[in-house]
């Protein structure tokens, strides 16, 4: 009787609110509808997984095949070397792009010329509005073995010019750098906020004491974002193995493919290339659940020695 009234009596609290906000629950329906509609509807898919799908008998009409698929992958002769991939584009992405945005954001802090900082601002942000297809495009007219700027810079100083999109050992520094300098400004954004709410008292005392700016961004304002810092990297932590497919796929020839295959555009050739559904559905899948576990192991971890989570 108990659990049944409360129930009611949270039916009717919502009903009430929903009926005295009903303006805000109209403006977020069309995200609720698209959550639903393109992030759960689609999870249907997953059975392809564990079946043997064929198109004329369906999702729910085709043969269970278990863990068929997985093992497949597991086995499968280029398995290491995606997975190698793939964790060593995340990971040297992760290390070289994380502290970036927040270095820079602290240089931007303590810059008091305001239309300069405005313009600094202005500046980094505007690669990340640049379609991925238009940087891979820049790219490859930088780094073009004939006239890239790159190589007329190596010619400037006697040097041999130097195909680097053709070289497997170049391809991660192409990728990560090149996202480090178009995302830099706009993943500093939430950075620049966090600063913002630093109580500016703290500040003045250090400025009596003699503190430098160095030992001010150390004492005050690192400590001050650090629940931002950790949270950004939980999160980020959840995409280790999200390595983008559209960038990696438009870098990649035949001749840097041992650097630049990676699960995302394997998964795309061997689902919509070569048709094997399932079998694709599986390698996504297996993806998603380890970057799963990350999010949580990351969070575990932040809780026990930071005293901060997301959850």
């Amino acid at each position: 009787m108990n659990i049944t009234a409360k129930k009611e009596s949270f039916g009717a609290r919502l009903l009430k609110n929903m009926r005295k906000n009903w303006i805000l629950y109209l403006m977020i329906t069309p995200v609720l509808l698209y959550y639903i509609i393109f992030s759960y509807v689609p999870m249907y898919g997953v059975l392809l997984a564990f079946k043997d799908y064929k198109i004329k008998l369906g999702i729910l009409g085709s043969p269970w095949v278990g863990f068929e698929h997985f093992q497949r992958f597991f086995s499968a002769y280029n398995f290491k070397r995606l997975l190698m991939n793939t964790v060593g584009l995340s990971v040297y992405g992760m290390i070289a792009g994380f502290p970036i945005p927040i270095i820079f954001a602290l240089m931007l802090n303590y810059l008091r010329h305001h239309k300069l900082k405005k313009a600094v601002q202005m500046v980094s942000y505007a690669p990340y509005f640049i379609s991925t297809v238009v940087i891979c495009g820049m790219i490859s007219i930088f780094m073009s073995q004939d006239s890239g700027i790159f190589n007329v810079i190596r010619g400037f100083f006697g040097m041999e010019p130097v195909d680097f999109l053709a070289k497997p050992e170049w391809f991660k520094h192409i990728y990560v750098w090149s996202g480090i300098w178009q995302g830099m400004g706009w993943s500093s954004i939430i950075y620049i906020s966090a600063l913002a709410g630093v109580d500016y008292e703290m500040h003045e005392a250090a400025i009596v004491d003699g503190a430098t700016k160095i030992q001010r961004m150390i004492h005050i304002d690192l400590p001050s974002i650090k629940p931002t810092i950790l949270m950004l990297f939980i999160l980020q932590m959840g995409g280790l193995l999200g390595v983008g497919f559209e960038k990696v796929y438009l870098l990649q020839n035949s001749l840097n493919r041992s650097a630049a295959s990676v699960i995302s555009t394997y998964v795309y050739e061997v689902g919509l290339v070569n048709s094997d559904y399932g079998y694709s559905t599986a390698v996504g899948l297996f993806n998603s659940v380890i970057s799963l576990v990350l999010v949580v192991t990351a969070n575990q971890l932040s809780k026990k020695f930071a005293g901060e989570s997301l959850f």
